[in-house]
């Protein structure tokens, strides 16, 4: 691993029969992880609301899925870009609109994450170091709820991975061809969750700038070309909202003035950074709101909100990465573990400063998009220090990142006493035994280092699987501490008023309703099958639809009914009804009939 070291241990591609006999356990590592991810997955219901009846839209209709409609009438999409709504919009088409289309896609994204990363480590560090790397993404906590929920975070992570892929082949010959494709990729999955997407990009230019073998003038130009690539695979969808007749589509949820690029640098890019934004909507809700991140500081990816989702093995990661920059400080410029290490380690840090410092709308389920840098910073550091273990200054640096690992993963499981209370107990014990075992120069402890680095995060990612998650914010972990998350009630869209359900599915038009908010308006529409039009969007600010154009939707006959409520009460319109027509009831609802 070190060019300063008696007996150097540098990452070299495995021969073929060793790869061959990895195969049987990558096989194992990818079923395992498909029946994690699907395994009761139809417990959790539509998961969230909001992006379930989008997702029924574009089942229902081309062009809101093409723009990621929350109705299928066309008149507002959801406050995101559509590309994971594509998947599951798609899905919905082929195998019809339910629980399972609608999450399955999350969790066939997982499973090729997982591989993706798997073969991205292969490449530098070899099949073990792969397949380690595959089993701790696998596991982390926060990771496995995202691949079992309807986010769009889960299509955002693979493609991330995809790009480190190409990233990573491009290292191997300087191919400005595979870097373009790295580009593709993370030019798509800003069209997954914009500006996010572009916190892996240093990364990338570092690790290809420090150790693509060709001249620095060549590495520049092959820099160039695949940020055209990220240019053209995120801006032509950009283009194509700017240049469709704003008549003609629905307007962009989230923005202030019906623009995609808008909604890229203000609610989506700048408001989550600094704080603000679009859609009538404020900034973040720090302090101990766990369900917005809480306070920001260095220590926000280990705190309340988020420390369970994402920092089990982030100590381990962290030592890992200072012990194995160090020892390979005078390798070859090209050397493959540093460039992975560089590229891991940017990928962790800069993700991990934004989140950690970010003041606007931020949410624990955010930090997925750390776990695949950990858990490839772990494995690789991990193996090779393993490798160079006749060595006292490695063995040291192993154990470290075990004693790390496994202290803090003491003290998460203490924040939750009541559940599994005697794991945390057994994980300091093999802690303590593993890493002294290490110092000591013991050998033949490799699978037991791995179970105490792992045992405690794998039970808490298990955990998660086995609780069905619903609500606009879920957090991972047990039933007892984690369950519905925020606004479970509302984006549940269980449709709990059986009446009110049956009489919009009796409409006919257009709309069967329209209701304040984007929340109400998927609940309605889940539960009834057919379009609802959330005045306001998500925030029930935005400017859409106008007072003039309801009105209109009105006198042509396209809206059955009124269902007044939802945040921001519904301004000019909810007044225009009531003033013109008359209430009455259906079930436990106050609803105005309009056509």
């Amino acid at each position: 691993m070190t060019a300063t070291l008696p007996a150097p241990v540098t990452a070299r591609p495995a021969p073929a029969s060793k790869r061959d006999r990895t195969r049987p356990a990558l096989v194992v590592l990818l079923v395992g992880t498909a029946v994690l991810y699907l395994w009761n997955l139809s417990d959790t219901g539509w998961g969230n609301g909001y992006y379930a009846a989008a997702t029924q839209a574009g089942a229902q209709s081309w062009t809101a899925w093409l723009f990621g409609g929350l109705d299928a009438g066309g008149v507002i999409t959801v406050d995101k870009p559509p590309a994971a709504l594509w998947v599951s919009g798609l899905a919905a088409r082929l195998f019809g609109f339910s629980s399972w289309t609608v999450l399955a896609p999350q969790a066939v994204e997982g499973v090729l994450a997982v591989w993706l990363l798997h073969a991205t480590v292969k490449r530098t560090n070899g099949p073990v170091a792969g397949l380690l790397a595959g089993a701790a993404l696998a596991v982390t906590p926060v990771a496995v709820l995202v691949f079992r929920f309807n986010l769009p975070d889960a299509l955002l992570v693979l493609l991330m991975v995809a790009g480190a892929y190409c990233t990573v082949r491009a290292l191997e010959k300087a191919s400005g061809w595979w870097l373009a494709l790295a580009g593709v990729a993370v030019g798509f999955a800003f069209l997954a969750k914009m500006g996010q997407a572009f916190l892996v990009l240093p990364a990338f230019t570092a690790a290809y700038l420090l150790a693509a073998p060709t001249s620095l003038p060549k590495r520049f130009l092959h820099l160039l070309g695949a940020g055209a690539a990220v240019a053209v695979s995120a801006g032509w969808f950009v283009l194509l909202v700017e240049l469709w007749p704003t008549d003609a589509r629905p307007y962009i949820g989230g923005s202030t003035n019906d623009s995609l690029w808008e909604l890229a640098v203000g609610y989506n890019g700048l408001g989550r950074i600094f704080g603000g934004g679009g859609g009538g909507m404020a900034g973040g809700m720090g302090g101990g709101n766990v369900g917005f991140g809480g306070a920001t500081g260095v220590d926000r990816l280990f705190g309340a909100s988020m420390g369970g989702e994402i920092s089990w093995l982030l100590p381990a990661a962290v030592v890992g990465l200072v012990a194995g920059l160090w020892f390979t400080r005078r390798a070859p410029r090209t050397d493959r573990t540093r460039a992975a290490l560089v590229l891991w380690g940017l990928w962790v840090l800069v993700n991990g400063v934004v989140f950690s410092f970010m003041s606007g709308i931020t949410h624990p389920y955010y930090t997925v998009a750390v776990a695949p840098g950990v858990a490839a910073i772990g494995a690789i550091a991990g193996r090779e220090l393993w490798r160079g273990r006749a060595h006292p200054p490695v063995r040291a640096a192993l154990a470290l990142m075990v004693a790390a690992c496994g202290f803090w993963s003491f003290a998460l499981l203490d924040r939750y006493p009541d559940w599994v209370p005697a794991l945390r107990w057994v994980v300091a014990a093999l802690t303590v035994l593993v890493s002294t075992a290490i110092v000591m120069g013991v050998r033949r402890l490799a699978a037991l280092a791995v179970v105490a680095s792992v045992l405690a995060t794998a039970s808490f990612g298990v955990a998660t699987a086995a609780t069905p998650h619903s609500g606009s914010i879920p957090v991972s972990g047990p039933a007892e501490y984690a369950g519905g998350g925020m606004g479970g009630g509302v984006d549940a869209g269980g449709g709990d008023d059986a009446e009110l359900a049956e009489l919009l599915r009796a409409t006919t038009g257009t709309w069967a309703a329209a209701t304040v908010g984007a929340q109400g308006a998927a609940s309605l529409s889940l539960a009834s099958g057919k379009a609802v039009i959330g005045i306001g969007g998500w925030s029930g600010g935005d400017p859409a639809p106008t007072l003039e154009e309801f009105r209109r939707y009105v006198e042509e006959g396209r809206i059955g009914y009124f269902v007044p409520g939802g945040r921001g009460g519904g301004g000019d319109i909810a007044t225009w009804v009531a003033d013109n027509y008359e209430a009455t009831t259906a079930g436990g609802s106050t609803v105005y009939r309009l056509s």
